[in-house]
């Protein structure tokens, strides 16, 4: 559900502000139920892009928005070449990573640059701010995933791990460079035994380097899927587990949790050993 910091169109440029209730004045633009309401007794600050709307505060610099609505639309493209469907990305931009966290309904967000949350995305602003440009595309065709594809009924793993598949899919990094953790781990003669599971990815503070591999690990994981059955069985097992569970996708192509697990732990150490 979240995208950890150390992983990492044509925009209209108009900065429209609307007011936060519900009901908006006359003349001002209707926002989906998402973006409504998000700082009752203020001004909403937001900026459309080809596919996506931005929100923020109307404290946010317009040039601010204005750039992750591009960024949203280039995400929201990616997504939708592996999914196979339009998508039409709402993305929260806060004033701080306490506001993110209020908005997200979560007490902490420590080492994430943004969360999904239902049908949109909420940005981390410190720590968005710190990634790269194309961290920032991997975070947010990650968490844009997480809302096109859904999470319900799958492991940790297999969710997290096939939204980093697609932010990873066209960034144009090295395997051992986008998992660096991790490569260090292995190089070190430590390989992973278990696929990660949830308090692998609690987001604390209190191992950011374990988030990191947590991460890095699942995204191995599909990768090992997608090079070996091909992307399009990566992408139909994933939405069969979401119906049938994962064991019964995974038996589908003659494999077992055990099976994939000794499969993956084997590619974990080609591809970074």
């Amino acid at each position: 559900m979240f995208e950890q910091v150390s992983r990492r169109a044509v925009v209209t440029g108009l900065l429209l502000l609307v007011p936060a209730a519900a009901t908006p004045l006359p003349g001002s633009p209707i926002l989906p139920p998402e973006l409504r309401g998000l700082w009752p007794g203020r001004r909403t600050a937001v900026s459309r892009g080809a596919r996506s709307t931005v929100a923020g505060p109307g404290t946010v610099p317009a040039e601010r928005l204005d750039e992750l609505a591009r960024r949203a639309d280039s995400a929201g493209a990616r997504v939708s070449a592996v999914l196979g469907r339009p998508v039409r990305p709402l993305v929260v931009l806060p004033e701080s990573g306490r506001d993110a966290a209020r908005l997200a309904g979560a007490g902490r967000l420590d080492g994430l640059a943004a969360v999904a949350d239902g049908r949109r995305v909420i940005v981390v602003p410190e720590a968005f701010a710190t990634l790269n440009p194309t961290g920032r595309d991997v975070v947010l065709t990650h968490e844009l995933t997480h809302v096109v594809a859904g999470t319900d009924g799958l492991p940790v793993w297999l969710y997290e791990g096939f939204a980093d598949y697609v932010g990873y899919r066209d960034a144009g990094l090295p395997v051992a460079v986008a998992a660096a953790e991790l490569a260090a781990e292995v190089r070190a003669g430590r390989l992973p035994s278990a696929l990660p599971g949830p308090a692998a990815f609690a987001a604390d503070g209190r191992d950011p380097d374990r988030l990191a591999r947590a991460y890095q690990e699942a995204w191995l994981a599909c990768r090992f899927l997608a090079d070996r059955f091909g992307e399009g069985t990566l992408v139909g097992l994933y939405r069969a587990a979401q119906v049938a569970g994962v064991d019964r996708a995974l038996a589908s192509l003659g494999l077992s949790v055990a099976t994939l697990t000794a499969r993956w732990r084997a590619y974990v150490r080609d591809q970074l050993g």
